[in-house]
């Protein structure tokens, strides 16, 4: 099982990932080790990626989801936005989607201060514009610790697999 932390940039997928990870004694990655130079680039510029320079990096993704489920489970950190990309993430995988969900003020003021870092205020309205909420997933409030946020996950997944 691939336990996919999705959400908006900003809303803690990476941290939250990391420390699930290592609560769970499980691997960890991150999907924006996995774009492509043009991708990065065009972020770096401050425009925010669309459908087509997306779905080939889902593709990607769904494909790398297919070889970790064979070694056992992971954690997986990725926007996933739009039903349509989780579709396509967990065709023919086993995975669970967690949703990051906080408002664009909070998420903002933790953009802001974020270090060397190349998203913007504009990509975010853009991404919080194509956000389509996840409605059969576990679903975390985000205006807590990370450790609390981790607490959270792991009880109801505990739930889940009962």
């Amino acid at each position: 099982m691939t336990y996919i932390l999705m959400g908006v940039s900003g809303s803690g997928k990476t941290s939250v990932g990391i420390l699930l990870a290592k609560s769970l004694s499980i691997p960890f990655y991150d999907a924006d080790d996995y774009h492509n130079c043009s991708s990065i680039q065009k972020m770096k510029k401050g425009v925010a990626l669309n459908d087509s320079d997306r779905i080939p990096w889902l593709k990607l993704l769904s494909s790398k989801i297919i070889d970790w489920n064979l070694k056992g489970d992971s954690v997986l950190a990725c926007s996933a936005l739009k039903e349509k990309y989780r579709n396509l993430l967990s065709k023919n995988n086993k995975v669970a989607f967690i949703f990051l969900d906080g408002s664009y003020d909070l998420i903002y003021e933790r953009l802001a201060k974020r270090k060397n870092h190349f998203f913007r205020k504009k990509m975010l309205e853009e991404q919080f514009t194509i956000l389509e909420k996840p409605i059969d997933c576990i679903t975390i409030p985000i205006n807590q610790s990370v450790e609390n946020i981790c607490l959270m996950i792991s009880s109801n997944l505990k739930k889940q697999n009962k």
